[in-house]
C-alpha cells in the first residue's frame, strides 16, 4: 500500500492494459458460451451471488468508474445476509439495477462498456496514468488501480469458470494477466505473512507456486515484513509449497478449487506455515 507521503506505484500502460483487454476479451468468450439458465440458476462461490450477479458487479465497477452514480436498490442491501460492509452494499445496488436484463442483453452491456472503458484507458495519458489516486489499496497511481482492476475482473472470471464447470487451461494460465494478478497478489504477502499471518520476528517465509502460474513469493520479517528478492544466503524458515491458481483462490477469500492440485506442503516450522495459509483471504 502507498500512503499520500510516499511514491506512487509506477506500473507501465503498456504492460497493464493488455492484460487488462485480455481478461475482458477472454471473459465475452465465455459470457457466450453460458446459457440463459446457467447465467441465472448457477450459484457462484461467492455468497448471494449467481453467475449473472458477478458479471453485473463487473460492469457496474467499470461503470462507476466511468463517473456513473450508485443506482438505488429496491430493497435495503444492508439487510441482506451476504452484504457485509459498505463496499457491500454499493456493489449489490449495482447488480440489483441490471436484474431484469437478459443474458443477451447483459453481455452487451458489459461489451459495450468495456469497450467505452477501453478507449477511455488507451487513450490516457502517461501523466494522467500516474497520477495519485484512490484505490482499494489506499491511495496509488492510476496505473495500479488497473492493475488491481486485472486483478478483480481475473478472479471474477475464475469465480465463473468454476461454477459453469470451464476450467482455464494451462496455457490460460500463463497468460499476462495472470501474471499481473500474481504480481499483485505479492505485493500484499509482506502485510499477510507478518499480520495476519502472525509471522514472528526474524521469519523467511518462502512461498513456492507449482504448475502455471509457479514463481517463489519471498517474504522476510525483520522488525517489518518485506517482500524481497532472496534472503541472502540464510535458508527460510518456513516453506509454504502449494499450486499457484489454488493460492490467488486462497488469498481471494474462495475455497480450493477442486480442478488443480489441492495438496498444501510444509518444511520448517509448519505451525507458522499453517497459520498463514489460514489467513491468505486478505481481499475484501
Amino acid at each position: 500500500m502507498s500512503s499520500s507521503t510516499r511514491p506512487v506505484t509506477v506500473l507501465e500502460k503498456s504492460d497493464v492494459l493488455p492484460a487488462l483487454f485480455g481478461v475482458w476479451d477472454d471473459l465475452d468468450k465465455l459470457l457466450a458460451t453460458i446459457s440463459e439458465a446457467e447465467l441465472l440458476t448457477t450459484q457462484t462461490e461467492l455468497p448471494g451471488w449467481h453467475v449473472r450477479d458477478v458479471v453485473a458487479h463487473l460492469i457496474g465497477t467499470e461503470l462507476m468508474l466511468k463517473g456513473e452514480p450508485v443506482p438505488e436498490a429496491d430493497v435495503d442491501v444492508s439487510e441482506l445476509d451476504h452484504v457485509h460492509n459498505p463496499i457491500g452494499v454499493m456493489n449489490e445496488c449495482w447488480v440489483r439495477s441490471f436484474g431484469a436484463l437478459s443474458s443477451t442483453e447483459l453481455l452487451e452491456k458489459f461489451r459495450a462498456v468495456t469497450g467505452d472503458r477501453r478507449a477511455t484507458l488507451t487513450a490516457m495519458s502517461d501523466e494522467e496514468w500516474n497520477t495519485p489516486t484512490m484505490t482499494p489499496a489506499g491511495q496509488d497511481s492510476l496505473g495500479r488501480f488497473m492493475r488491481i482492476r486485472t486483478f478483480d475482473s481475473w478472479m471474477h472470471e475464475q469465480d465463473i469458470r468454476e461454477s459453469v464447470a470451464r476450467p482455464a487451461p494451462d496455457a490460460a494460465l500463463q497468460k499476462p494477466e495472470a501474471r499481473l494478478s500474481l504480481d499483485e497478489i505479492e505485493t500484499m504477502m509482506g502485510f499477510v505473512v507478518a499480520k495476519r499471518g502472525g509471522a514472528p520476528d526474524g521469519s523467511r517465509v518462502a512461498i513456492e507456486l507449482t504448475g502455471p502460474m509457479a514463481r517463489t513469493i519471498r517474504v522476510a520479517v525483520d522488525g517489518r515484513a518485506a517482500v524481497v528478492p532472496d534472503f541472502g544466503g540464510p535458508e527460510p524458515t518456513t516453506v509454504i509449497r502449494l499450486d499457484g491458481w489454488q493460492f490467488t483462490r486462497l488469498c481471494g477469500g474462495r475455497p480450493l478449487g477442486a480442478v488443480r492440485p489441492v495438496v498444501i506442503e510444509f518444511e520448517g516450522d509448519a505451525e507458522v506455515g499453517k497459520r498463514i495459509v489460514e489467513n491468505l483471504g486478505y481481499v475484501i
